[in-house]
């Protein structure tokens, strides 16, 4: 055989590796309050499939941007349904993909330090000890507009809007309370039960009737160049068990929701 047959057939055989390589795994843009709850989901995925999942967290708002123009995701794990909704409404996600995974939960979190009183919740950040107060942006974080939806419930929002500290999403919020830029924070429950903050401070959870339900759900996008394997994701997402992973991260999922 010649030197350059051997050649082609070595390129052919990196090319088919490369492919089945790229088709083993798929990327994921996660809304920032699934940080450890998907890792633990994406480990045990890999685990059952060989298949890797490759997770970016960031606002939903600004992945919703940024699939429109083009971003090369094959999933999108929203914190609410509207993001989902509109790119579908687009024709950027793959016909029948849309799955209500979960609905997300807000409470009041302190340092372990903190002489705050939680039993008088929100009303806490009327508290002439507190300065600055960590809110997720609610421009683009979905958990910021329940936030100052409970604000507004409570009559405080225009008594306190200018003590906030803007995080850029859920995950960079939580990290300004815990690292003390800021004395208290509404962060997302599934935080707040993380590794990260579990031991570093007290939370109280703010009723759910004081804001909007944060459903969240996720779609394959039309883009993806993995379609079988985020399918496979996503019915594995559907499954009883991930179900009880999400509740065990302090997500509400609906019994109909997964089999």
């Amino acid at each position: 055989m010649s030197i350059r047959k051997l050649i082609l057939i070595a390129a052919l055989a990196v090319a088919f590796v490369s492919r089945l390589c790229a088709g083993q795994e798929i990327t994921v843009a996660a809304a920032a309050d699934l940080q450890f709850a998907m890792q633990d989901v994406g480990a045990r995925f890999q685990k059952e499939t060989g298949k890797t999942v490759k997770l970016i967290y960031g606002s939903s708002g600004n992945f919703f941007q940024q699939i429109q123009n083009g971003a090369p995701f094959d999933m999108f794990f929203s914190a609410n349904l509207e993001y989902p909704k509109k790119l579908e409404a687009s024709g950027l996600t793959e016909p029948g993909s849309f799955y209500q995974y979960a609905r997300g939960k807000i409470v009041i979190w302190v340092p372990t330090e903190s002489k705050l009183d939680l039993n008088s919740g929100l009303k806490i950040l009327l508290d002439p000890s507190v300065k600055k107060i960590a809110v997720a942006n609610p421009q683009h974080a979905p958990y910021g507009q329940a936030a100052v939806a409970a604000m507004q419930n409570e009559n405080i929002y225009e008594k306190v809007k200018d003590k906030f500290v803007l995080g850029e999403n859920i995950s960079q919020t939580a990290s300004f309370v815990v690292s003390g830029s800021a004395d208290v924070g509404i962060v997302a429950l599934a935080l707040a039960l993380s590794p990260n903050m579990k031991d570093k401070g007290r939370y109280a959870e703010i009723p759910s009737d004081e804001y909007p339900p944060i459903e969240q759900a996720c779609v394959i996008l039309a883009a993806s160049k993995n379609k079988e394997a985020a399918r496979q994701f996503l019915s594995f997402v559907k499954t009883s068990a991930i179900a009880n992973v999400l509740r065990s991260y302090g997500f509400d999922v609906q019994a109909g929701s997964a089999r």
